[in-house]
């Protein structure tokens, strides 16, 4: 899984030691995804988790509008070898104003 930046709800000492590894070509994919997301404008500076599993890709964090959700599945998916995205982006609140 690809990860530039731990997410809040993220437990980071959890025993992994279960999970399978990973195939060669979904890190491939995956690398290429993170790729194209960290380049675009959109979403470059949108809190974005990369992760591919059986060439589908798995989006999941938090973005600030519907746009950049939407623009994030585009361009997971114009990658070739991916089936398909499961999008699972969080619109961030509304923020409150300062006093």
């Amino acid at each position: 899984m690809y990860m530039p930046w731990p997410l809040p709800d993220e437990n980071w000492f959890a025993d992994t030691s279960h999970q399978p590894e990973p195939d060669h070509e979904d890190l491939r994919l995956e690398a290429l995804v993170a790729q194209r997301l960290s380049i675009d404008w959109t979403t470059r500076r949108q809190q974005i988790t990369v992760s591919v599993q059986n060439r589908v890709v798995i989006l999941a964090g938090v973005v600030s509008d519907a746009n950049a959700r939407q623009v994030a599945a585009d361009l997971a998916y114009d990658v070739p070898g991916i089936f398909d995205i499961c999008n699972t982006l969080r619109l961030s609140g509304p923020r409150r104003s300062q006093r």
